[in-house]
């Protein structure tokens, strides 16, 4: 595959929503490998941010902000069957616009699964109900009855999205260099079964985002290389992780769900105050916010496998994420006026002058330790293949990119997760935008230099717990 090969071709209107820095740096992706003209898009937002980016590729443009009470009636007129609805928003439920697509006959993707406003902090709602996990239950509700139907892919970014394809040739290269013979999985059951023969105990989404600008960030503004807004609504939920059948005890503040899965548990207090070691080959060891993302719930459950119906095998997963040095500033600072956010917001673009985004999945626990397999982009090298991108919004971008042909190779698919995508097909399309992609083995474990300053309560029998990872 090359920077200029075309995947389909596609006919029908194509709806997005929401503009901000991934909707702007997806735009050229779209008309770089999908057939498709000017007359066919139509930019639905809630900000003017962005008007100027659409007029540059002469797509309609449309600011109104989608609410409970319109989004039937402003998106009606513009889809129907065989047409396509590409959410990038904030603040606009997801199952809403699933339901709907459904309805119409129009495919669907999204980056994450979104509730309304407020839904990720209303008082009412236990942090139960306010989770990642609770969300995915209700989407994965429409499965069964959506079957069949019109394509609906859920959660389909860098993360999640993108690393559950990373995961996959992960155990594959695993699996190639401990002499475990295998061919690829073609379902559920055989990926779950790789993962548990492999004896891969913990999966860590691992992120160092390093990239730099020339405007440093000042008091009371918010700064970030993606949506800021998207950041602040996941970092306020309650931490989340796929919990693994190694796990000895809860954390004292670790909660489970009274519903769905029961892949994942979550802490009684935010991401974005949650903090958990992790690594990655350039960076070394690291401390990384645990912040909630579907994968690390979609992934636990994945990779289940019982007998019985009894759990025998369930890796731990979670993100462990260190954005920008910026942004950690602007994090400090926004948990420091007790959550409520800084009144001036920048995304960081055109200012940066240097940096990459080591973005990856960390396997551990198997006979070579810990794997880190992922992608390294440099702030040159996205900007240096398409516009409108930086180094973290490339890696998101391209991939829904891959979501979107995947969906118009595979109209008829219903509901499906990121795990239930052709793991090849979209690594294929994303690998000419990920720079450098990388599979590195590292004796790393939690328990490096453990107790080197203070005497620490560490599990030294199994490294790979999670009370071993936790920063307290």
């Amino acid at each position: 595959m090359t920077l200029n090969t075309k995947h389909c071709d596609f006919a029908g209107r194509m709806v997005i929503v929401g503009f901000g820095s991934i909707g702007q740096g997806v735009l050229p992706l779209i008309f770089r490998h999908i057939g498709i003209t000017k007359e066919q898009i139509t930019i639905v937002t809630a900000e003017e941010r962005g008007h100027e980016e659409a007029n540059e590729y002469g797509v309609r443009f449309i600011n109104n902000a989608l609410t409970r009470d319109n989004y039937l009636d402003v998106l009606r007129p513009m889809l129907g069957k065989g047409d396509f609805l590409v959410n990038l928003s904030v603040d606009v439920s997801s199952i809403a616009l699933v339901e709907f697509c459904n309805e119409v006959g129009a495919l669907y993707i999204d980056t994450c699964i979104e509730p309304w406003p407020g839904g990720y902090t209303d008082p009412s709602l236990s942090p139960s109900l306010r989770s990642n996990y609770a969300l995915r239950e209700s989407a994965l509700g429409h499965k069964e009855t959506y079957a069949g139907g019109p394509t609906a892919v859920l959660t389909h970014g860098a993360n999640p999205g993108l690393v559950s394809h990373f995961i996959k040739q992960a155990l594959l290269d695993i699996a190639r260099d401990t002499g475990v013979k295998t061919d690829v999985p073609t379902d559920r059951a055989g990926w779950a079964a790789l993962a548990k023969a492999l004896d891969v105990k913990v999966i860590h989404v691992a992120e160092r985002d390093t990239q730099v600008a020339n405007q440093p960030k000042k008091v009371g503004e918010f700064v970030n290389t993606w949506s800021i807004d998207g950041f602040v609504s996941e970092g306020c939920q309650p931490a989340e992780l796929g919990w693994g059948s190694h796990e000895k005890a809860l954390p004292p503040d670790g909660r489970r769900h009274e519903f769905g899965s029961d892949a994942a548990i979550y802490l009684l207090r935010p991401g974005a105050s949650t903090r958990v070691r992790t690594w990655t080959p350039l960076e070394g060891p690291f401390h990384g916010f645990l912040i909630t993302h579907s994968e690390a719930i979609s992934t636990a459950d994945y990779y289940t496998v019982k007998e019985g119906g009894t759990v025998t095998y369930r890796p731990t997963v979670h993100y462990a994420y260190h954005p920008c040095d910026d942004a950690v500033k602007s994090v400090h600072e926004f948990a420091g006026k007790n959550w409520n956010l800084q009144p001036s917001k920048r995304l960081m673009m055109d200012e940066i002058v240097s940096g990459i985004d080591e973005l990856g999945v960390l396997l551990m626990g198997h006979k070579k330790g810990a794997y880190w397999y992922g992608s390294r982009l440099s702030i040159g090298e996205a900007r240096e293949i398409i516009p409108h991108n930086n180094a973290t919004s490339l890696q998101v971008t391209v991939a829904v990119l891959a979501g979107i042909v995947w969906a118009l190779e595979n109209p008829t698919a219903g509901v499906v997760e990121p795990e239930e995508l052709d793991f090849q097909r979209v690594l294929e399309v994303c690998r000419p935008y990920l720079g450098e992609v990388v599979g590195a083995y590292g004796d790393w474990t939690p328990l490096e230099d453990r107790g080197r300053l203070f005497p620490e309560d560490v599990d030294t029998d199994c490294p790979w717990q999670f009370k071993n990872f936790r920063v307290v």
